[in-house]
């Protein structure tokens, strides 16, 4: 039986492709030996979008070998659409500048050793796959395999990043789902909440105790999914949470995120409440939420951290040059550290989140902080600059340019601040539309990424701003309204 699967794995479409090798072939055999010994009913065969939202389809069991032999096909306008669904691309045009004309099939290969049992659907589980055209060749903007890409630079250098996450979300209750016909549009109209308990009361243990019982739901699902949740905490507003996990390599943990946002807001959809990460959510005494992202870079051969300074030394060469490069590079990178229209509105002054470009030591006011102490093996930075919906593979491609051109470049490192809200260093964008002219502008990230993925992504979110500043606002209706 094994040797007719192996036979059968290797003269299917991704063998003949080159995009399943001996390796890849057994891990096949290994995976559908064990949906048979566990009795699975379904796989969701998924992908990370340009959005680092999981779409795919779910295949029964007994299909599964025809999908790790030959892949599976899916409307290529999946990697085509805004944030509210809409195809932003002309996909019936003739422009040389518009990729995937036709709305045709983009082909997804599986990776077996991205399958996670779901603990909220013991009969299910996730199989994560990377996009590519048809015939195999590449998408250069698909987002798993452009990490891989900026992880490979690092590696041909000798160097490994290490990065560990603190993500805050929030849950509130689900009054009421607005899911009437009028409701069902292109977005839909957001659901009437509220608190699950009040807010603005930091860590305390009493709040803790109150929320521990969905805590540990989404902890023990965590645990259950492969991913390394080290603590869980209280945060600032009301329903607002922080998970952290534990330190691991850039595409472990930008796929830990895309699956850790998706089972937050599954699992608390069947529980009847309403789980985001949007950063601001526009509600009564709503807190903002960040995502963390700390970050260390080690030899590729023994591990030793590179951001450890020597006696005496305040921070390593290395360590200063790429937190210039950081820095240098901060307001073309907001595209893709801060995606959203939202986003922006979470950069305001003495708020715990950054609003200019600068570095402190251990100072959370600072774009990026610094943790480094000598012989502290964990030395590490902390670049506080991103939105929790941001797509994680983005983020980590935009670290790594941004950190190897201040490398590269030598870049010197400015003063440090201990006053970020009253330094005079450059602002960040103050808004999406900005920072989309500065990221489509970036001389580095063109470099890094390529034309081709620098503008699908400016023309992606130019669309999301276009119909941000073409909607009516409240604003508008109670200044002008009755005044004129």
């Amino acid at each position: 039986m094994r040797a007719a699967e192996r036979e059968a794995l290797a003269q299917g479409k991704l063998a003949r492709l080159g995009l399943l090798d001996g390796p890849g072939i057994e891990a096949a055999l290994d995976l559908l030996d064990r949906v048979h010994a566990e009795g699975f009913e379904t796989i969701r065969v998924l992908f990370p979008d340009q959005h680092g939202i999981l779409r795919g389809k779910a295949v029964v069991a007994e299909a599964l070998r025809s999908v790790l032999a030959n892949g599976m096909n899916v409307p290529s306008t999946l990697l085509l659409k805004d944030t509210s669904g809409r195809t932003v691309f002309p996909v019936w045009s003739e422009d040389g500048d518009t990729p995937m004309r036709g709305a045709g099939d983009v082909l997804l290969a599986p990776d077996p050793a991205s399958f996670r049992p779901l603990p909220w659907a013991p009969h299910s589980a996730w199989l994560l796959c990377d996009p590519c055209q048809r015939d195999g060749a590449a998408i250069p903007f698909a987002p798993r395999p452009l990490l891989a890409e900026a992880v490979a630079r690092l590696e041909a250098r000798g160097m490994r990043m290490v990065a560990g996450l603190e993500v805050e979300f929030q849950v509130f209750a689900l009054d009421t789902p607005r899911v009437a016909h009028a409701d069902t549009t292109m977005p839909p109209r957001p659901p009437a909440t509220s608190a699950l308990a009040p807010g603005y009361q930091f860590l305390t243990e009493a709040l803790y105790d109150r929320l521990e019982p969905l805590m540990d739901r989404l902890r023990r699902t965590a645990a259950g999914l492969g991913l390394a949740v080290r603590s869980t905490e209280v945060e600032m507003g009301p329903g607002q949470f922080e998970f952290t996990f534990a330190p691991d390599a850039p595409l472990a943990q930008a796929d830990a995120l895309v699956m850790f946002r998706t089972m937050v807001k599954e699992v608390c959809a069947r529980e009847g409440l309403h789980a985001t990460f949007m950063s601001r959510p526009r509600l009564d005494n709503a807190a903002a939420s960040g995502w963390h992202l700390h970050q260390s870079l080690v030899d590729r051969d023994s591990g030793r951290n590179l951001f450890t300074p020597d006696p005496g030394q305040e921070m390593t060469d290395l360590a200063a040059r790429w937190i210039a490069g950081l820095l240098a590079h901060a307001r073309a990178s907001c595209l893709l550290t801060t995606p959203t229209v939202n986003g922006y509105k979470r950069y305001q002054p003495f708020q715990l989140a950054p609003d200019r470009i600068a570095w402190g030591h251990d100072n959370r006011g600072a774009m990026i902080r610094a943790l480094m102490e000598p012989g502290d093996p964990a030395s590490r930075i902390e670049n506080r600059v991103a939105e929790p919906a941001a797509n994680p593979y983005y983020v980590f491609a935009a670290q790594i340019a941004a950190g190897l051109a201040g490398i590269d470049g030598a870049l010197p490192l400015p003063p440090r601040t201990e006053a970020p809200y009253a330094t005079g260093a450059q602002s960040l964008p103050t808004n999406l539309g900005a920072a989309i002219e500065a990221f489509a502008s970036s001389a580095v990230l063109r470099a890094a990424f390529g034309d081709g993925v620098v503008d699908y992504l400016a023309h992606l979110k130019r669309a999301e701003w276009d119909r941000y500043l073409s909607a009516l606002s409240d604003w508008e209706q109670a200044e002008y309204f009755s005044l004129y």
